[in-house]
């Protein structure tokens, strides 16, 4: 049985007089989705959630009342940013409140090496202001920096462009400091720094809503687009796995991407791509530009678009909008079959399970890596294409992924444990026992904390509060 919540809705609009409310079913809907459906097993099993109601706070203390009148009266409260996410994260699995935090988006304070901001900061907003000010910007972002918070991307994002260089969001020092509100008949306010802000990082908003974070800053430059091209795939693979462990050149983004992917789904690109190339796709600081080219000269690569020598870029997206998630993306925009895993190639023999994998699995599922720092170590993180045939198959060719030693975080799953843990986090369990005693807190997300007894190795999708499941 799924678990619900029973509770008064109007009690509560009343509670909340003076905070900004919807109650539009369309717009209420609107507000309770993210990207979930690039995944065919989440767009049947959530396709039907939505929330009862929307509030946007316009500052901490309309979220403190907020928290309060929704404990008083038992209702779910699910956080949310752009909504940009792709695992449901950001979804209202048992219904309730929508904490819509978009509204709070002032920076605060830019000073030498960090931002303080309001979670719904738009995040390439963030970073024009910050290189504005100062000639800084932020160390990490997603392809989605357009349209992506800061907040949103905390609490439901794991890395990103600029992870070459700095790693992941988890990494100690990626995140200075967080502020956090509890869910709990008199909200806590706490100032979270160091090992206790992965109590919150990367926990979908389960255990505390964030308010203010500082994030350290690095020096921006100037990023060169460049897209270099090869015959083989394999090819492209070595070649970026020597840039990404050339100390000497700094990038902020090295993927690969198979052949006939770019072809086929890079439409504002076309022009540049010969047909069969596989590309690396990079964003080279100005300075390191020439001893880049001399490198890929010498690795026979064919740079076929340079940002800084293109005639015209008007239209041109920018790398970034072509590696991560945007590259499924662009291939679910021609190809609706289209889905993806995410994947891991541990060194130190990840080019030959790269390899074994394409030789393995071909052109049903095209190769897409993302080179990241990973404990110190240039790793390839995949986020490879696969087209759709059967949620049988898709299980099928996570196993074989698995079975030849390549960690799968499914997408396919939408609680924090089997998108990757494959365990429970204790720091985080512990922590939503104190902040949400109630469970109030986007329910649904956290295994450990709705079924304690729940076996990891089922490897079945563990279905929670509001899912009406497709016959």
């Amino acid at each position: 049985m799924a678990r619900t919540f029973s509770f008064d809705l109007d009690a509560l609009k009343r509670d909340l007089d003076g905070i900004e409310l919807e109650d539009n079913p369309a717009l209420v809907k609107q507000k309770s989705r993210d990207f979930f459906w690039y995944s065919p097993v989440l767009k049947r099993q959530l396709d039907d959630v939505t929330g009862d109601l929307v509030a946007t706070p316009k500052d901490e203390d309309e979220v403190i009342r907020i928290l309060a009148a929704a404990f008083k009266h038992d209702v779910p409260v699910t956080p949310r940013g752009a909504g940009t996410g792709n695992y449901g994260q950001a979804m209202p699995l048992s219904g309730g409140l929508i904490l819509n935090l978009t509204a709070m988006n002032k920076v605060k304070a830019i000073l030498p090496g960090r931002v303080i901001a309001e979670p719904g900061v738009i995040m390439a907003q963030l970073d024009r202001e910050t290189r504005a000010h100062s000639g800084q910007e932020l160390r990490l972002h997603p392809s989605t920096a357009n349209t992506a918070t800061i907040g949103g991307f905390i609490a439901g994002g794991s890395g990103g462009v600029g992870s070459i260089r700095w790693g992941g969001l988890r990494d100690l020092g990626n995140v200075i400091r967080l502020r956090v509100v509890t869910m709990e008949a008199a909200p806590r306010v706490l100032d979270l720094s160091g090992w206790e802000l992965h109590k919150v990082m990367h926990a979908y908003g389960t255990n505390g809503i964030i308010t203010e974070v500082e994030m350290p800053l690095t020096a921006a430059y100037d990023w060169v687009d460049v897209l270099v091209g090869f015959d083989d795939y394999m090819d492209s693979v070595r070649y970026a796995d020597l840039l990404g462990n050339s100390d000497g050149l700094l990038l902020k983004e090295i993927a690969t991407v198979a052949a006939p992917v770019p072809e086929t789904y890079f439409l504002r690109h076309q022009k540049f791509i010969k047909m069969g190339q596989s590309l690396a796709i990079l964003m080279v600081a100005p300075q390191s530009l020439d001893a880049f080219l001399a490198l890929t000269e010498r690795e026979k690569g064919d740079v076929i678009f340079r940002s800084d020598t293109a005639s015209d870029l008007k239209g041109i997206p920018p790398n970034f909008e072509l590696a991560w998630n945007h590259t499924t993306l662009r291939a679910l925009r021609v190809d609706p079959a289209i889905t993806y895993l995410q994947t891991m190639y541990a060194p130190p023999h990840h080019l030959e399970k790269i390899a074994r994998m394409t030789a393995l699995l071909g052109d049903e599922v095209p190769g897409h890596l993302e080179f990241v720092r990973f404990d110190g170590k240039i790793t390839p993180m995949g986020l490879p294409m696969l087209r759709f045939t059967t949620e049988a198959r898709l299980d099928e060719i996570v196993r074989l992924h698995e079975d030849n030693g390549c960690p799968v975080f499914n997408p396919h799953r939408y609680t924090l444990e089997e998108g990757g843990m494959k365990q429970t986090d204790a720091i985080q369990l512990a922590f939503k026992h104190e902040a949400d005693p109630k469970g109030l807190l986007n329910p649904g997300k956290m295994i450990a904390f709705e079924d304690p007894d729940f076996d990891f190795a089922a490897q079945k999708t563990y279905l929670f509060p509001g899912l009406r499941v497709a016959s």
